[in-house]
């Protein structure tokens, strides 16, 4: 079963008087790279598909290509827009830094703040996104996102419709009231049971995968986290298997 809900709140875009809104809509589970693996089983692995589709993608309207020189100034980071639309990105900090402005003003609920970062699980050679955290329940600024040169005299390219942009609501205090702590599996009898049993059921599982006509081979790989069972066949109480996030309305007319 889902696990359980708490009551809506509110997540909320704001327009800009000088630039109009960005396209933002829920992400995608899907990943170029998972559709081209072999019978497409990078999404057999549900972690991956849950994090794709963990919040609200920020899509560029302008194609543009990049490069970085190598040097620490921003004039080291070169653009070129080949197709308008939109906002387009700047260097503004140097180091290697390319900053996509984002012409929108986010608040969430008190307590929370925004997870801001590239698209999870969607790497794109020569740079990388950077994360922040933007405690975006009192702040009346905006943010940009920025991603950052891996190498230099490598051209990067940014297609229009393209993400750059990935955002999510977290409570703060959930990090914060962690209490970390370190056991010995044995001290809980139960789990370490369990954990044995889906040990070697996957090491079977694995040894199996190599005879021609035997069970294994004919499922190709284990569902139990997939089906959120435990190797005795306990269910979890809370497990998901997908998630739709809700979509941002379009603006007002005139906004």
């Amino acid at each position: 079963m889902p696990p359980p809900r708490r009551a809506a709140f509110p997540l909320t875009a704001y327009a800009l008087p000088e630039a109009p809104l960005p396209p933002i809509r829920p992400a995608s589970p899907r990943r170029g790279w998972m559709d081209a693996t072999p019978g497409g089983f990078a999404y057999r692995c549900l972690p991956l598909t849950i994090a794709n589709a963990h919040g609200w993608e920020i899509q560029t309207q302008c194609g543009v290509e990049a490069w970085w020189n190598g040097g620490p100034s921003r004039e080291d980071v070169s653009v070129r827009v080949l197709r308008a639309g939109g906002v387009a990105p700047v260097s503004h900090f140097g180091a290697g830094v390319l900053t996509f402005p984002v012409p929108a003003l986010l608040r969430c609920a008190p307590g929370q703040a925004l997870w801001v970062g590239g698209p999870p699980n969607a790497a794109k050679d020569g740079i990388a996104p950077l994360t922040g955290i933007v405690e975006a329940d009192w702040a009346p600024m905006t943010f940009t996102m920025n991603w950052r040169f891996t190498r230099p005299d490598h051209v990067v390219r940014f297609a229009p419709g393209e993400t750059v942009c990935f955002f999510f609501p977290l409570d703060l205090s959930l990090a914060l009231d962690a209490r970390p702590e370190t056991r010995p599996l044995a001290a809980e009898p139960s789990l370490a049971a369990s954990h044995a049993a889906w040990r070697d059921s996957r090491r079977r599982f694995n040894i199996d995968l190599h005879a021609p006509q035997s069970e294994a081979r004919r499922q190709g790989w284990q569902r139990d986290y997939t089906r959120g069972e435990g190797p005795e066949g306990a269910r979890a109480e809370a497990h998901l298997t997908r998630i739709r996030l809700r979509p941002f309305p379009p603006p007002p007319a005139g906004a």
